[in-house]
């Protein structure tokens, strides 16, 4: 039995309106009462997730900033990673070829002028696509990059990922990766997911994430609570087979 549930967030384990739905929280619960470890891994900023976090009154650990930041359920810092200021330079003051709009991550919020944990790219897919290649030859190896959904790509510190993140979490906790199951919809989920004892792909996940991942299971969509719909599955009927639930066949849904 899983010993510790990681969960990415948006696109997984809410809903599409970015809310937690009531069958969603309840299986949270029933979770940790199971003495399952919760943990929230995403690319939302440590402020919002602790926000989160207190409203739902869950024990969970929190990875933020896509691995760039780990906190344990009371809000303690366990790890924390920045972009160097050489690359955090390059990349804020270069006249990249896009239309994409520039977001920074910082411990106080999105925009610094020092300290810089990761920065982002809003755009068009497709535009992002050719500004990734303009990153990697101008970056090389001295960043990573991902897409943490299709309209959104990160530039982050080398080797920081919630994979590796997650990894670091297990070592604190006396666990293994094998230990763990984890869900995920986007690129930025891939190392997490790839790492763990079982892994979870969402039915609305990127189709990239689903071609690099092609053996392990697609659970459904957020929109059903499909985390939830399995999980319930796992926890009262293991040794049976698995039906992800459709869309239409959702309460309330209209095909």
């Amino acid at each position: 039995m899983a010993r510790l549930a990681a969960f990415d967030m948006d696109g997984t384990l809410l809903l599409p309106n970015h809310q937690l739905g009531k069958e969603t929280l309840a299986t949270l619960i029933a979770l940790h009462e199971r003495q399952v470890m919760l943990a929230f891994a995403t690319g939302r900023h440590l402020l919002e997730m602790q926000k989160l976090r207190q409203q739902l009154n869950l024990h969970a650990w929190l990875i933020t900033g896509n691995g760039t930041r780990i906190h344990d359920p009371e809000g303690n810092q366990l790890f924390a990673s920045d972009l160097t200021p050489s690359v955090a330079e390059e990349v804020l003051h270069t006249h990249w070829r896009t239309k994409a709009s520039i977001h920074l991550f910082n411990d106080k919020g999105w925009f610094t002028a020092h300290q810089v944990t990761k920065i982002c790219f809003v755009g068009d897919h497709e535009a992002l696509c050719g500004l990734k290649s303009q990153l990697h030859a101008a970056l090389g190896e001295r960043a990573d990059l991902c897409f943490s959904a299709r309209n959104c790509l990160e530039v982050l510190p080398v080797n920081c990922n919630k994979g590796a993140a997650l990894a670091l979490l297990c070592q604190h906790l006396d666990l293994t990766l094998a230990d763990c199951m984890a869900f995920g919809d986007a690129m930025n989920d891939r190392e997490m997911l790839e790492r763990v004892g079982k892994g979870f792909i969402m039915g609305n996940a990127m189709s990239q994430l689903k071609a690099e991942l092609p053996h392990l299971p697609v659970i459904g969509h957020c929109e059903t609570q499909a985390v939830s719909h399995y999980l319930n599955h796992w926890l009262t009927t293991p040794h049976l087979d698995y039906a992800p639930i459709q869309l239409s066949e959702a309460p309330g849904h209209q095909a």
